[in-house]
């Protein structure tokens, strides 16, 4: 009896403009202007590529995230990036987010198909509801729908997106010039979706793409979020800076996907890590110090009193955070997030200017300085005791620690036989190991292929 395939590792590199540490800007090192350069993007993705990854990530938001007179604002909008990405690249992944709170599933769905059929397979779409007034105003809202409400609009969304890629069955095109026909028109679909957020009849102008559709993520961990994630969702990026946390995310979400009858295995969740690497310990601890020295202490309080529903005053930097902290059901935006901040600061008892330092490198992600063999320990752990399927690597500063993991962290996971050390899928879902999913629509029309079905149909 064969043994079956050890279980490797899923990396994906997520890349933030200059890096995921908020002063990474600042170091002399760092390009400020970066975020807004398609040839950083091109090269951090053929480092990820060189390093086998399975895929890159962009993070988006639907509003101007943070202030720019602190940090590099600007962001590009992630499909455009991740076209141009696409001919620079051969067999790495492609994730962006899109937000089902201000888009519509038609034009959504399109792009991307588009995208995965300009990549030719690698095409992947980070599902996401946005809170906050300042995203809702840019819409003509007053402010942000409640959170239950967003998360059945997300559902109702991606069924639609769904509904609109299985549009065309895969074989529905035949190009046969002899009898003039291009595409058989009993296999490309009207859905006729009516519910309670969209009305929408189809068919998509785009055939079905190579992946059938884009691998399915999401990142959100509240309650409706992970119940949104078992019912959809093929990988999850999560924030867990615990390993006991960890496993506990990992067992819940694996065990309602069970519930709602789909496969444990076919869900793979991928938690972040912000790895701040060096030759020596000592070496990674400088660095992360210097990052930490170069966070504007102000600008921090604002933001981390905004995410409280609190004015700046009420957080002293040199005291702990104070007992009366609204609960999570009094938060709209981010739910999992702030409650694994508050959580932090309280198990750790740090003041607002240590918790600042903390979310500063990963805004709640496990960040971790060390050497190359001590990132690696720490992902196998948490890989073999179950709390991960692989991980979200976020390098603090970037390109330099994306080089840095991809130089001798890489090889370490390798030579342990836990990650690939060449691509052998084309595709995204291949590279996950994930089936190209069947399409809702197909049916056999009286056992004939498509030809032998258009010649007797159409005479």
């Amino acid at each position: 009896m064969s043994s079956s395939p050890q279980r490797r590792l899923h990396l994906n590199a997520f890349l933030m403009a200059i890096g995921h540490h908020e002063a990474a800007w600042r170091l002399p090192e760092s390009d400020p202007n970066a975020n807004l350069d398609i040839k950083h993007y091109i090269s951090l993705a053929q480092t990820a590529e060189r390093g086998k990854f399975d895929s890159v990530f962009l993070a988006d938001s639907p509003v101007l995230f943070s202030n720019p007179e602190r940090r590099p604002s600007g962001k590009l909008e992630p499909t455009i990036i991740l076209t141009a990405i696409s001919a620079a690249t051969e067999k790495i992944g492609l994730i962006a987010t899109a937000s089902t709170s201000y888009n519509e599933p038609y034009n959504l769905a399109r792009r991307f198909a588009s995208l995965d059929f300009v990549s030719s397979g690698r095409a992947g779409w980070n599902i996401v509801t946005t809170a906050g007034a300042d995203a809702a105003q840019n819409f003509g809202l007053d402010d942000t729908p409640a959170h239950r409400s967003r998360y059945e609009r997300a559902a109702e969304f991606v069924e639609v997106s769904t509904k609109l890629w299985d549009s065309w069955e895969d074989d529905a095109i035949v190009a046969d010039k002899d009898v003039a026909i291009h595409a058989d028109s009993a296999k490309v679909h009207v859905i006729e979706h009516e519910g309670r957020f969209f009305k929408v009849r189809g068919p998509l102008n785009v055939p079905r793409s190579p992946q059938g559709y884009p691998l399915l993520v999401q990142a959100g961990s509240s309650e409706d979020g992970k119940d949104f994630a078992a019912r959809y969702s093929e990988a999850i990026f999560t924030a867990q800076p615990t390993l006991d946390e960890g496993k506990a995310f990992y067992a819940d979400v694996k065990d309602r996907v069970a519930a709602v009858g789909r496969d444990p295995e076919q869900v793979l969740i991928l938690p972040g890590i912000v790895p701040v690497i060096a030759d020596t310990e000592e070496e990674a601890r400088e660095l992360e110090a210097e990052l930490e020295r170069l966070i504007s202490p102000e600008y921090a309080r604002k933001q981390l009193a905004q995410r409280f529903n609190l004015e700046p005053e009420q957080l002293p930097l040199d005291e702990e955070l104070p007992d009366d902290l609204p609960s999570e059901d009094e938060i709209e935006g981010a739910k999992s997030r702030y409650t694994l901040i508050v959580d932090l600061a309280r198990r750790e008892k740090l003041t607002v200017r240590q918790l600042i330092g903390r979310l500063g490198g990963g805004r709640g992600h496990r960040t971790f300085a060390g050497t190359p063999l001590q990132v690696a320990d720490t992902i196998e752990h948490w890989f073999r005791n179950g709390a991960a399927d692989g991980f979200n690597i976020m390098p603090a500063v970037l390109p330099s620690g994306l080089e840095k993991f991809v130089d001798s962290v890489v090889p370490i996971l390798q030579e342990r036989g836990l990650f690939r050390t060449d691509y052998t899928e084309t595709t995204l879902r291949g590279h996950y190991g994930l089936p190209r999913p069947a399409n809702q629509f197909a049916v056999e029309k009286d056992g004939l292929r498509p030809r032998e079905y258009l010649s007797t149909s159409r005479g």
